[in-house]
């Protein structure tokens, strides 16, 4: 048997193909700004370059973490219930990484100008905030801290409601443009908080049950399995 046939028979003994998908998604801005930073094509503003490409990919993460639950709702697909630690975990990985290229690479550690700036920007307000609120969830994403916090630990992670409109109004608020007349940058940020409002929506109770009651709601899933949807 050809051994390329055989590692990918044990690549996916042992992940899914989401699972693979995700990975290879969540590090796919990573590996294309380091071939660009070797080939010499990067921006000629690569620190700017830089904040918008992490910036982007974290909310990006975010948001599909925030889309595991619709998929389950409208689908009963249980996996992405699965995979949502992964995406938060990487989403929080490249806003710590957007974090540290604006102290360290824009700023270069000069922290009274550093809070000067975040007091002074709105946006940039909003953003630190928004980062703040990540760390707890970051921390206490782990099986250990279910345990420990019990009920709580709910209650905390339900802070992702405040904190994903926190990210789209700071993506919206750093781009120039003309909400009113979607001219500018703004278009690409308020399809995100369209996106993000939907999936938001698919979380209410009533329109919850509503998606439950349709039969497309048993195209993933065994019918005869039938298992309890995790709820979010």
């Amino acid at each position: 048997m050809p051994r390329p046939y055989i590692f990918k028979m044990k690549l996916f003994s042992r992940y899914t193909p989401l699972q693979i998908s995700i990975h290879l998604y969540a590090w796919s801005a990573l590996i294309w700004i380091a071939i660009e930073l070797l080939t010499s094509s990067f921006s000629i503003n690569p620190i700017q370059e830089l904040e918008q490409r992490t910036g982007r990919h974290a909310i990006t993460l975010l948001v599909l973490s925030l889309l595991c639950t619709p998929l389950n709702i409208i689908f009963k697909w249980k996996e992405p219930l699965k995979r949502r630690r992964t995406l938060g975990l990487y989403a929080f990985m490249y806003v710590f990484i957007h974090v540290l290229i604006f102290v360290n690479f824009d700023y270069g550690l000069a922290w009274s100008l550093i809070v000067q700036t975040v007091f002074e920007k709105p946006y940039i307000l909003v953003g630190f905030i928004t980062f703040l609120l990540l760390i707890p969830l970051a921390i206490t994403s782990f099986d250990i801290w279910k345990i420990r916090l019990g009920k709580n630990w709910k209650r905390l992670h339900r802070i992702i409601y405040l904190i994903a409109p926190l990210a789209v109004l700071h993506y919206v608020w750093s781009k120039k443009g003309d909400i009113l007349t979607l001219s500018g940058d703004i278009v690409r940020p308020l399809i995100y908080g369209l996106v993000l409002a939907i999936f938001l929506i698919i979380r209410i109770p009533a329109v919850k049950r509503w998606f439950a009651s349709l039969p497309t709601g048993r195209l993933i899933q065994n019918p005869k399995k039938n298992p309890t949807p995790e709820s979010d």
